[in-house]
This record gives structure tokens, sequence and C-alpha cells, in this order.
């Protein structure tokens, strides 16, 4: 018998795995890289959102947690995963740099937004009102990350490499079985996957598609992340990755020629020098609808948890939510109730008859 069944190795599993693994449980792993949005993700970590200058949500407390979190890693895996990088809001009017003074006078933003804005000095790049500056701000290589986890849950002999079958699994007072293991408890971290489980398919997630692609640009010589229409992220040997698209319709892993037009589209009204795409990439992101995750325990079933909905801001995210899920399961402490997954109970949730 383990303490703990967790389903899904991208951002959510590994980050509770990691809480789990400090406090001395015992767990195992359950993964069939059905889902890859972790994979292909940006890996930027920003506390603000740069389209609109707010705070993202809890960002303060996420940022407090995360450095520690990913040295960890870094240190168990033996691999460099987190790389500070400045990340600077192109402007695109003067109505925009009054915007940004305006919102770092706020009590939250001001710890965020720089006040001295900095010149553009890269001739290859198109901002003439230069740029505002974001403290605080990295990219996590979540590729290296899920690449180097799979390899150390091998060799732990914690990951078994499998789909998950719900219909093994049986639970009740006594805690969960499937097939010939047995948990107290298991945490259903599947992404986008969830929709799936019948357990907690009642919950409003969305799939947001998000395409992603990556240029080689020699003479771009870029070392911060621009954000403009799209961001352009620095990955060294002179390739950057730009992204990213929003789609709510198409649910494949597929990237797609439109999606590809569009974000060169954007690029192209910032960028001066020539480039060549060298790979594009697609996952469906885990939205909800009132853009919070989902996190908690099933209404009926009180040894089954979910931990979800991180949307694009998993890798700040993940650590926090994983921290609350784990004192809300062992000390019963009540978590942030803006992410509770009680939240939809009322309205979706139906009991069997």
């Amino acid at each position: 018998m383990v303490d703990f069944f967790v389903i899904g190795s991208g951002l959510a599993g590994i980050s509770f795995c990691e809480v789990l693994e400090k406090n001395g449980k015992t767990f195992k792993l359950f993964n069939d890289n059905s889902q890859v949005a972790s994979k292909v993700a940006g890996g930027l970590y920003n506390p603000v959102i740069l389209k609109r200058f707010t705070a993202a949500w809890k960002a303060k407390e996420q940022l407090e947690l995360i450095t520690n979190f990913y040295k960890g890693l870094e240190t168990k895996l033996g691999v460099k995963l987190d790389f500070k990088l400045p990340v600077l809001r192109r402007f695109a009017s003067i109505e925009e740099q009054n915007l940004w003074f305006e919102k770092a006078d706020n009590e939250v933003l001001s710890a965020f937004l720089d006040t001295h804005l900095i010149a553009n000095t890269n001739d290859n790049i198109d901002a003439p009102l230069g740029y505002g500056n974001v403290s605080g701000t990295g990219r996590i290589d979540t590729k290296v990350l899920l690449e180097h986890y799979r390899l150390y849950g091998l060799h732990k002999d914690f990951l078994r490499e499998e789909t998950f079958d719900y219909t093994a699994l049986k639970s009740d007072v006594n805690g969960i079985r499937y097939k010939s293991t047995q948990a107290k408890y298991i945490v259903f971290a599947e992404g986008f996957g969830l929709k799936r489980n019948p357990f907690f398919q009642y919950l409003p997630l969305n799939g947001t598609k998000g395409e992603l692609v990556t240029i080689e640009a020699p003479e771009l010589k870029e070392t911060s992340v621009i954000k403009s229409t799209v961001f352009s992220i620095p990955l060294g040997e002179d390739c950057y990755r730009v992204g990213a698209t929003y789609k709510w319709k198409d649910k494949t892993n597929t990237p797609t020629l439109e999606a590809k037009k569009e974000l060169l589209e954007k690029l192209e009204r910032f960028l001066k020098c020539k480039y060549k795409v060298v790979e594009q990439v697609a996952g469906i992101r885990p939205t909800v609808v009132d853009r919070r995750p989902l996190v908690g325990s099933h209404p009926e079933h009180s040894n089954m948890y979910v931990l979800n909905g991180f949307g694009s801001r998993g890798v700040m995210i993940a650590p926090y939510a994983s921290q609350q899920l784990f004192k809300l399961i062992t000390l019963n402490t009540p978590i942030d109730s803006e992410m509770d997954c009680s939240r939809f109970t009322k309205k979706y949730y139906k009991k069997a008859e």
C-alpha cells in the first residue's frame, strides 16, 4: 500500500509528487503521455498580465515559492531548468506608456513594473517607443523537466507508464484500490484529460488550444523576452520560441498552418531580420471559465482529489496549488476559496441514482 496515486505527470503531477516526496509520503505516478500541454509550453513565468497591465492571480505568493521549488528539482535531476530572463513589454503607443506609469503606482503592481523605461538598442527590432521592464520573470524548460523527471521516476520505481483504467478503480472508506495496488488517496492531475475522467468530468474544464513556433534568427541577438502581440522568448543558440495562439474549438494536438501564419504575421510587426521556422508545436491548455484552478475533493468520494485548470500559467501556479492541496488532505487546512472546485458542485454535480 502507498499513500497516494497521482494520475498525470505534467507540471501539476510533478509538483504534487515533489510535495509528497519532501513530506516523506509514498506514491505511484501514472502517465500515458496523452497530454502534451506542459511539454510544449513556453514555460514563461511572469507576474503581470501584459495585455492589460494587471497582476496575475496570487502572483506574489506564487513567486515566493517557485525559485526554491525549481532549484530543488535542478539539484535532484542534475539539469538546468530555471533561466532568469527579463521580460520587456514593447509599447505600441504613448497611451500605453502612460498606462504603464499609472499601473506602476498600484500597491501590488509597483513591485513588478519598473518605472525606468528602456530604450530599444537592437536594430533588428522595431520598438521606437521603447519598453517597460517586468521584475521577477524567467523561463522554466518544461520539456527538459518532463523528460528528466520521467527518468527519475523510472529509476525510483514510482512511475507507471500506462493509460489509467478508471473501471479498475475501487473506492471505499478504507481507501483506493487500483488493480493489485492500494493507496489512501488518489489525485487526478490530468490536464485536459480530465474530460475523460468519470469522477470529475462534471467540472467545467475548457480546452484552449495553444500553438507556438520556434525560429532560428542568427542576426537577432536578443537576450530578453520581448512581449508585443506575441512573446519572443530566447532559447539560446540563436533560437526563439514565439507564441502563443488561443483557439477554443480545435481540441487536437496537431499544429495548423492557420496558427503558424497568425504567429508569424504578429512577429513580423516588430522583427526586422531574417529568420526560419524550425519547429511548430501545439497542446490543449486546461482552462476554466472563471480563470481559476480546479483543486479539491470529490463531492462523494472523500479520498479522491483533483489538481487542474492552470491554463497558461502552470509553472507559477502548480507549486502553490500543490502545497495547498497537500495541506487540505493531510491537515484539513482549507484551500483558497477561489480555486476550490466545490464552487462548481451545486451547479454541475449530479449524484448517481
